[in-house]
């Protein structure tokens, strides 16, 4: 019987194998079948900052902002097979420690193919840092984009607009950094996404104004307009009463509001800026109550998953 054994154990062995590998076809297969129904928005639970991780149904990964330290890599490596190294898309809103720190971790570990920031310059050494790690990714074929209004970029059938900067802003010092934000729209069917990072009221009515000025002008469709409408808002600032004014809401009209936000001593999110969102109707739902918040679009409805 030992003899039996020994003589057919290099055939287990490959049997063994050729299971294994089998098994891990299939789940790859399945994977990637349950990402190419639909488009995964999911607005990570990180603290004090925000960072939002997409997927396309194209198989398109792309993330925004990267929160106030190393929590969203494990969130990233949930979503993604162990075995893919790179994202399509990097979007920095602006250069604050709770918006990048994570994202330069990422991109630490990752080969990004473009990333999109504003270029706004802050000596800090946060800053520095991402310099440094642009020039790497940069040396790496990674594409790098300065944000400006009137940009698109088309990630299989998503489409994503850029709102703010209205100008490019690369290598200027601006005082206040979170008006700098990049305001991008993500529009897939009928469902749309708005993240506005951390702008305050004036970018707010900036918004309002170029949106209008844009509808005034567009005759017979010559010029396509971007709405402000979203079905989902990124509440700006985590909730500061200095944004997120009752007019910007007006043009936004969210049926869903999120707010990334956590811990702090700032008082976020104000009860100014619940009572603004209340008075419209918005579901608020914020991540340091829920946790991650997923959301699953087909193009036609969008379902809040569990």
């Amino acid at each position: 019987m030992s003899n039996f054994l020994e003589k057919y154990r290099k055939w287990v062995y490959v049997f063994i194998i050729i299971l294994i590998c089998l098994n891990f076809f299939a789940w790859q297969e399945v994977f990637y079948l349950y990402q190419l129904e639909n488009l995964k928005v999911e607005f990570f639970s990180v603290g004090q900052g925000d960072s939002a991780f997409i997927i396309t149904p194209q198989n398109h990964q792309i993330l925004i902002d990267g929160g106030p330290d190393s929590t969203v890599v494990n969130k990233i490596a949930k979503q993604m097979p162990f075995w893919d190294r790179s994202l399509d898309l990097v979007i920095l809103s602006h250069p604050e420690k709770d918006h990048m720190q994570g994202l330069m971790e990422i991109l630490k570990r990752y080969k990004i193919e473009y990333i999109v920031w504003s270029g706004v310059k802050k000596y800090t050494p946060e800053y520095l840092e991402w310099l440094k790690i642009l020039v790497k990714q940069k040396n790496n074929k990674a594409k790098i984009i300065t944000a400006q209004v009137g940009q698109e970029i088309k990630a299989g059938s998503l489409m994503i607009d850029i709102l703010n900067p209205k100008e490019n802003l690369f290598g200027k010092e601006i005082k206040e950094v979170n008006d700098t934000s990049v305001v991008a729209k993500l529009i897939y069917g009928k469902n749309s996404f708005l993240f506005v990072g951390d702008i305050g009221f004036n970018i707010e009515k900036q918004l309002i104004m170029d949106s209008r000025h844009c509808e005034e002008f567009a005759v017979n469709d010559a010029i396509q307009c971007v709405s402000l409408n979203s079905d989902v808002l990124k509440v700006a600032h985590h909730g500061s009463k200095y944004s997120t004014s009752e007019e910007f809401l007006q043009a936004v009209l969210p049926n869903i509001a999120v707010i990334e936000v956590g811990k702090n001593s700032y008082g976020h999110p104000t009860p100014e800026a619940i009572s603004r969102l209340q008075n419209i109707g918005a579901q608020i739902l914020r991540t340091d109550q829920l946790g991650d918040i997923v959301f699953i679009s087909d193009g036609q409805n969008l379902f809040l998953s569990k």
